[in-house]
């Protein structure tokens, strides 16, 4: 039987007690799985988009208190960070596997990213059914895109464009029961996939033609 990429273990980190135990299992469990999709897809990126992207796996160094209650890598054309841009993420909560784009709060070009995806909403309807939208990356929960209604989803882009803490993410959410039993080739497929459907609307948030 091929080996499976994610294990229970993975998700269960998210519910250990006390930010020092959750950080080390963290380490010791799930960075080195972040890592290594880390190198995979920035060489995805750079091939695809033309230009140097990396990878930023969190390393929640400003928690003094809290535990994390998600974890992640992210993909972004700098080295420094990817907080003020558009950016690619595989990442995990207790209860899902998330691959997504994401533009959060920190991204200056907000306005002109919102308005750029409200002229081109009918990239969203290309879309699989069972990919997801939300409007907070600090929460795990998210809308269908099939069930989201045409006004819901101008708002949540418009919320984008006029308000200081709009955010924006589109992707896919795998549940836990589900990501679990994907072998990695089964994985790679699916994030590949997802990267594909992806990148119209991350080109259209980085005014690339």
């Amino acid at each position: 039987m091929s080996k499976t990429f994610w294990q229970d273990k993975d998700f269960e980190v998210f519910q250990i007690e006390g930010l020092e135990n959750r950080m080390t299992a963290l380490i010791e469990n799930v960075r080195p799985k972040f890592e290594e999709l880390g190198k995979q897809y920035s060489l995805y990126f750079s091939g695809v988009l033309g230009d140097e992207y990396y990878s930023h796996v969190a390393k929640h160094a400003r928690r003094s208190v809290n535990p994390p209650k998600d974890s992640w890598v992210a993909f972004a054309p700098y080295k420094i960070g990817y907080k003020a841009l558009p950016h690619f993420q595989i990442g995990l909560w207790g209860t899902h596997l998330f691959i997504i784009v994401a533009v959060i709060y920190e991204a200056p070009d907000k306005v002109a990213i919102a308005e750029r995806l409200l002229r081109k909403k009918s990239l969203f309807k290309k879309l699989p059914n069972d990919f997801i939208v939300s409007g907070d990356h600090m929460k795990p929960e998210a809308t269908s895109i099939k069930d989201i209604t045409p006004k819901d989803f101008e708002e949540l882009l418009t919320r984008l464009r006029d308000v200081k803490k709009g955010e924006f993410l589109v992707g896919r959410h795998i549940p836990k029961e589900q990501a679990v039993k994907l072998t990695e080739e089964e994985l790679f497929q699916l994030v590949e996939n997802t990267f594909e459907q992806l990148l119209p609307i991350y080109k259209t948030m980085i005014n690339l033609k």
